[in-house]
Order: structure tokens, then C-alpha cells, then sequence
């Protein structure tokens, strides 16, 4: 599927009280994930103790 194709089935997907800024967020949203999938496909990951490590040292 290409991506002009994903991103007319997102929007179709929206109902039809959907807003612009809905339909933006939907597609950063499904943008962000394929990138992330994009990521993990060429071992740009780390692990959960990284990940556990790394929020332990943000503020609350």
C-alpha cells in the first residue's frame, strides 16, 4: 500500500464529525508508528532496562 493510499484509508476511517485537527492527529499518529516500525526493523531499538534507566531520570 502506498503512502497516499494509507492516508486516504485513515481519513476515509474517521466518522463524519471529524475536524481537520482530527485527521492531522490521526496522521502524525499512524506517521509516528511506522516510523517506529521502520526503527525496530533496522535494530535502531533499545532495551527495557535502557528504557526503565532512562525515565528514572526525568523529573516528576
Amino acid at each position: 500500500m502506498t503512502t497516499k493510499e494509507k492516508m486516504l484509508h485513515a481519513v476515509e476511517d474517521l466518522p463524519a464529525d471529524a475536524t481537520i485537527e482530527d485527521a492531522m492527529e490521526r496522521l502524525l499518529f499512524l506517521a509516528k508508528v511506522e516510523r517506529g516500525l521502520q526503527q525496530a526493523d533496522s535494530g535502531k531499538t533499545i532495551s527495557h532496562t535502557e528504557v526503565r534507566e532512562r525515565m528514572a531520570k526525568w523529573p516528576n
